[in-house]
């Protein structure tokens, strides 16, 4: 995912959320409406959301220092994973909370019966627009994969966090207006109170859906088989390899990989014949794959014995290769 990408979809959610906030909590002063207190807390979680998206994009940024010498990448996923605790506990709970008393103490809407629907109408075109950018920007770089594997396989996190949230905004109001609507025909605000429940489990299940992605790349994910099939091809497909025996990948932030492999060479390779074949199977990765900031080449000379696990073999091949080490 391009970072520009990823900011012009945050900024537009976070500009329409902004809007859209205002507008509800005028709408809840003069309808005193569960559903527009709820879908107002929700708009304002979602724009500190986009605000603690952008500053964990820009704090990734930051060069690497002796204390954290890979850089900051991964401090994006943190702040994404922060967003999932605001959406679930700001957003999902406080709704559940609000549509808890309403349901015990139920009241129509009384005054400004025309409110709430003009707003949440507007609301609904605003974040339509929203959402339509977070579509097309992550179209770009979604592939032939499906929604739900773009957003379980993205390593970039904040396309498919705008894209969660905009869904739930949009499915959100839309809960809202039926909310409102039969409370209005029936005067019954136990309606209201269920548009606003029903909001607060679609926001908490967006959240917990958020928490699990982001937790495993917080955790430390390998790249995707199509990076690593091209890192492979890069490694063998010149003369100064004989095989590799061994390979682990590992995501430092969306856009930076590092590559560790032990790979068999010649047994009669020179030290200094070593050095200018590794710099050459460097080149060849970072050429293939320009993510792939830091690589570690191990040469080694490979035997018919078994590589115990012990000395570092990869488990999914020690029982077909070895090296000396």
């Amino acid at each position: 995912m391009s970072a520009g990408g990823g900011t012009r979809a945050i900024i537009a959610a976070l500009l329409a959320n902004l809007g859209i906030a205002v507008t509800k909590l005028v709408a809840w002063l003069l309808t005193g409406s569960s559903s527009m207190l709820a879908e107002a807390v929700h708009s304002l979680a979602d724009s500190g959301n986009q605000a603690l998206l952008l500053v964990g994009g820009r704090r990734a940024l930051r060069i690497a220092t002796p204390q954290h010498p890979f850089g900051y990448g991964r401090e994006r996923y943190i702040y994404a994973f922060i967003v999932s605790i605001v959406l679930f506990s700001v957003g999902g709970l406080f709704a559940l909370y609000e549509a808890y008393h309403k349901w015990k103490d139920p009241h129509g809407i009384d005054h400004h019966q025309w409110v709430p629907v003009a707003v949440l109408l507007v609301a609904i075109a605003l974040e339509s627009f929203s959402f339509r950018t977070a579509i097309v920007e992550s179209n770009h770089v979604r592939g032939k994969a499906s929604w739900a594997q773009f957003v379980r396989r993205a390593k970039a996190p904040e396309l498919p966090v705008v894209l969660l949230e905009d869904l739930g905004a949009l499915l959100g109001l839309i809960f809202a207006l039926v909310g409102v609507s039969m409370t209005l025909v029936t005067g019954d605000g136990r309606w209201d109170a269920a548009g606003t429940a029903a909001i607060g489990l679609l926001l908490v299940t967006i959240a917990v859906i958020l928490a699990m992605e982001t937790k495993s790349l917080l955790l430390g994910e390998g790249a995707s088989p199509e990076d690593v099939g091209r890192i492979e091809r890069a490694i063998t497909e010149g003369s100064e390899v004989e095989r590799i025996i061994h390979m682990r990948t590992l995501h430092l932030g969306p856009e930076e990989l590092l590559v560790a492999a032990k790979i068999a060479v010649q047994p009669s390779a020179s030290a200094e014949g070593l050095a200018r074949d590794i710099d050459a199977v460097e080149s060849r990765i970072r050429s293939a794959l320009p993510i792939a900031r830091v690589i570690y080449l191990e040469p080694d000379i490979y035997s018919a014995r078994r590589e115990s696990p012990s000395e570092g073999a990869d488990p999914a091949t020690a029982s077909e290769s070895g090296g000396e080490g």
